[in-house]
């Protein structure tokens, strides 16, 4: 996959620190900076995982203002879609503006062009993601990917890390909005950090690592991981409402963003193909249940989700979009047969 080495965008196969023996690696994200009410230090036990890892440092933290900042996404992204599903549950469409990326990959990667070749970015007139990443940073070496949320005022890059935004945009404009959604309750923190640490590995990451492999080996260890994971969940779904018990959770979110993807892209384009979701009765209502919560459709777009994972050559090197499966998210499911109270509200 292209790169940025040395601020310089390279195209081909440069992106080696992702491959390991045969494995895919995600590389970690550089950019951790964070937001609370007012730019104040921010709460330790809302951090993520790595913050706590030995040696690591605090965050350098800004204070959380309605317009100063900008979310570049792409439809086709769970990571960059965690961060929509957020904005949107939290009430945040009038307080952080966003520009979407073009569905398909191309030398540049993520870009913002439209047909004539001008730039739809309204602020920084990008045409391709590097570009923001060089203005962060000049002499940036690593990956290029969505999500980045911008400062528009420092003009930098304040994080690119889609765990860590989707905890700010949890609470840190609260205050602005009087938003009393909750995706991560203090009760049920260990719950929902429980099923993150398994989910992420085995589902999230895991379709990625079955997709991107150059081994036999490394994809039959992730393919089966995979599915190992799906069963276990449907399992504790056929008889939980959520994955907390009664309410819907950061750690839902975190699992439908990969679910609503399986069956167009995961099972095809990444040979994720034991199975599908609508394989699983469990998983399949739970998914058209949040599918159907107010707002989400909106920030799922099944044409850019075909379209970008299918046009990234070295897994589909023809470039041809399958025009199926058919999916229909709107059909009605059962899941009110198990006791439940939805998202858990402050106050």
């Amino acid at each position: 996959m292209p790169q940025l080495i040395d601020g310089v965008w390279m195209t081909g196969e440069v992106a080696a620190s992702e491959t390991r023996d045969g494995a895919f690696h995600r590389e970690p994200t550089r950019f951790r900076r964070w937001l609370t009410a007012d730019g104040g230090p921010v709460a330790p036990e809302i951090l993520t995982p790595e913050f706590h890892a030995p040696g690591a440092t605090v965050p350098a933290t800004l204070p959380a203002v309605a317009g100063r900042y900008r979310l570049y996404v792409a439809y086709i992204c769970p990571w960059a879609s965690r961060t929509l599903i957020w904005r949107k549950l939290k009430g945040l469409d009038a307080v952080i503006p966003i520009t979407v990326a073009d569905p398909e990959l191309g030398e540049e990667g993520w870009s913002f062009r439209d047909p004539d070749g001008r730039s739809r970015d309204p602020v920084e007139g990008i045409g391709a993601l590097h570009e923001l990443y060089t203005r962060a940073d000049p002499r940036y070496t690593g990956k290029v990917s969505v999500p980045v949320l911008w400062d528009t005022v420092e003009r930098t890059i304040v994080n690119n890390e889609s765990a860590d935004i989707v905890r700010m945009l949890d609470g840190a404009f609260d205050g602005l909005t009087g938003n009393r959604v909750v995706l991560y309750p203090e009760p049920l923190r260990p719950t929902i950090d429980a099923w993150n640490a398994r989910i992420y590995p085995a589902l999230n990451n895991g379709v990625y690592r079955a997709g991107f492999a150059r081994t036999q080996r490394a994809y039959e260890t992730a393919f089966d991981e995979v599915f190992a994971m799906l069963a276990a969940l449907e399992a504790h779904l056929a008889t939980s409402r959520y994955l907390a018990g009664e309410h819907l959770t950061e750690a839902d979110w975190r699992l439908f963003v990969t679910l609503v993807r399986f069956d167009a892209a995961y099972f095809g384009a990444f040979k994720c193909n034991l199975r599908r979701i609508v394989d699983h009765p469990a998983l399949s209502g739970y998914l058209r249940e949040l599918y159907r919560w107010p707002g989400i459709a909106e920030t799922v777009n099944i044409d850019h989700i075909k379209r970008g994972y299918y046009s990234i050559r070295h897994i589909n090197p023809t470039g041809i979009v399958p025009k199926g499966p058919a999916l229909d998210f709107a059909a009605p499911h059962d899941r009110d047969r198990l006791p439940g109270r939805g998202l858990w509200m402050r106050g």
